[in-house]
């Protein structure tokens, strides 16, 4: 059974970073590392496409990645023994997942949250250890628009999941790791 790690952060915080020395130090253990992008890489802009790419700079070689923006479950139930997965980023999972189901389906709140806990389920019946990273979204500004607000709280109600299944939960801020659990 798989380990979940959650590491928590605002925008440019150090979480992304924290995780992968994480994921660095089971590596140096003797576990394989499958790096798991939930943005796909073909962006539809350059902004995009720079973060990417600096992500992409900051992992080694020996660490295989799969980018798989919507079907993390499955993806985590398919890991093998020994390895350690880094999930970057459920945030962007989330959004995926907003964007993916039709504008007006009922339920839809609902289906995304039914996810999250399918995740968890999957991440602590998973052969690998997860360390999954994901951002904070509650310490900011009230979205001005319904969509936003909508993404906000299903993002924190996933975090909340996450957390609760997690065997350690960290805090990053300013590039200082804070542990919750």
């Amino acid at each position: 059974m798989g380990r979940l790690t959650l590491v928590l952060g605002g925008s440019r915080s150090g979480k992304s970073e924290f995780a992968e020395n994480l994921v660095r130090e089971a590596e140096c253990a003797g576990k394989k590392v499958v790096y798991i992008a939930t943005c796909e890489s073909r962006p539809e802009d350059r902004e995009m496409a720079e973060r990417i790419d600096r992500h992409r700079k900051r992992r080694p070689s020996s660490w295989r990645t799969e980018e798989e923006p919507l079907a993390l479950e499955e993806t985590l139930l398919g890991l093998e023994s020994g390895t350690v997965a880094l999930v970057d980023c459920l945030g962007l999972w989330v959004s995926n997942l907003l964007f993916s189901l039709p504008e007006q389906q009922e339920g839809k709140e609902e289906e995304i949250l039914r996810r999250a806990e399918a995740f968890c389920r999957a991440a602590s019946a998973s052969a690998a250890d997860v360390v999954a990273v994901s951002s904070e979204t509650g310490m900011g500004v009230v979205p001005p628009a319904p969509l936003g607000r909508i993404y906000r709280d299903l993002l924190g109600l996933a975090n909340q999941a996450a957390a609760r299944s997690a065997g350690e939960a960290w805090l990053v801020v300013a590039g200082l790791p804070l542990k919750l659990k």
